[in-house]
């Protein structure tokens, strides 16, 4: 299959596993089985990089520093898009010129996701207008004030109405496991979960379309 590109958007005071946990299983997963195919890009379905608004240094929830791939004005056009939560998502809701970019590059894309209150940022940009949608517990009603059009699911890890949203920080491991699945099959995301030793459920609790 073509190589598809996922676009991880960073900025200051990301959470760290929002995107480091997508950022391990798309770039870890790979069509022909077992470790010895994680050493070339061979089978690799996926590119990965982290997209930024320059080239500047990130620095994360916790003091983490991150250098991005490509900055907006460089990257590569995005198929499948995440966007990240952590305490930097609640400057970036008035933030004109991001909210622009996440609707334009969403456009373009053929998957479009969210880990935590990430999904803030696509509710800003009008993604998830009369779609369900769920974040972090604690912004649950945050997203539900910025659009009251949003049904927001309080009690799902993982919730695809053609938008993919997560609960908070750890629960972007199975989002990703769930796109993975979809766009490669769900032998390949069993598989991938394996080799980085992750306990996925198959999908079983974010299955929801």
């Amino acid at each position: 299959m073509q190589q598809l590109q996922v676009g991880i958007l960073v900025f200051e005071d990301v959470e760290v596993l929002d995107f480091c946990g997508p950022f391990e299983i798309f770039s870890r997963t790979r069509l022909t089985p077992g470790a010895a195919s994680r050493r070339s890009e061979d089978s690799a379905p996926f590119r990965v990089s982290t997209v930024a608004r320059d080239l500047t240094p990130v620095t994360t929830t916790g003091g983490l520093r991150i250098l991005p791939h490509v900055e907006f004005a460089g990257a590569p056009a995005i198929d499948v898009l995440v966007v990240p939560g952590g305490f930097g998502t609640r400057r970036l809701i008035e933030d004109e010129a991001m909210i622009a970019w996440i609707r334009r590059t969403a456009g373009q894309a053929s998957r479009v996701t969210a880990v935590c209150t990430g999904a803030l940022l696509l509710a800003r940009a009008g993604l998830l207008a009369g779609r369900r949608a769920t974040t972090h517990w604690a912004a649950l009603d945050q997203l539900a004030a910025l659009d009251p059009t949003i049904v927001v699911e309080r009690d799902r890890r993982v919730v695809d109405a053609g938008v993919v949203t997560s609960a908070g920080v750890a629960a972007g491991l199975d989002m990703a496991f769930h796109v993975v699945a979809q766009i490669c099959g769900a032998a390949v995301a069993d598989e991938t979960a394996r080799y980085i030793e992750y306990p996925w459920a198959g999908g079983a609790a974010a299955q929801d379309h």
